[in-house]
């Protein structure tokens, strides 16, 4: 049985200075869009486990780990530019690790609005990196 789709992406090359910077313009623009435009309200809150939600639920109980679900969600939005743009499976992977584990720092009050964007920023300019160096991680695909 033939599969439903296949992805197939190239991984992008960067050979200098200026495809790096392009790629890097690509990644923030993603970053930007998933980060203000794509996260509304709910998400914004309920990716928090110490926000007040009542007013999307009233008088009704919050559905137990609903934050770990939020944000599970989120940090998978922000891996799909990251795999889109770069082509990488690894790093998209790994986005959604990091970005789960730099928000879930931001929600716990353990770092500010400006720590938690640019550690997002570093992430981004250290995927261009790998890629640029052609590390395994950039390259591996299922």
């Amino acid at each position: 049985m033939p599969p439903i789709f296949q992805v197939q992406a190239a991984i992008i090359e960067v050979s200098g200075i200026a495809s790096g910077a392009v790629l890097l313009f690509a990644l923030l623009i993603g970053h930007a869009i998933c980060d203000f435009a794509l996260q509304g309200e709910f998400l914004s809150l309920a990716k928090n486990r110490h926000a007040n939600l009542a007013q999307f639920f009233g008088d009704k109980e919050v559905p137990r780990g609903l934050w770990f679900h939020a944000l599970g969600a989120h940090s998978l939005i922000h891996a799909a530019p990251v795999w889109w743009i770069t082509g990488s499976v690894g790093l998209a992977a790994l986005e959604v690790v990091l970005h789960g584990l730099i928000d879930f720092a931001k929600c716990e009050g353990w770092t500010r609005f400006s720590t938690d964007q640019f550690l997002h920023v570093a992430c981004k300019v250290t995927y261009v990196v790998v890629i640029g160096l052609n590390c395994p991680l950039a390259t591996w695909h299922p």
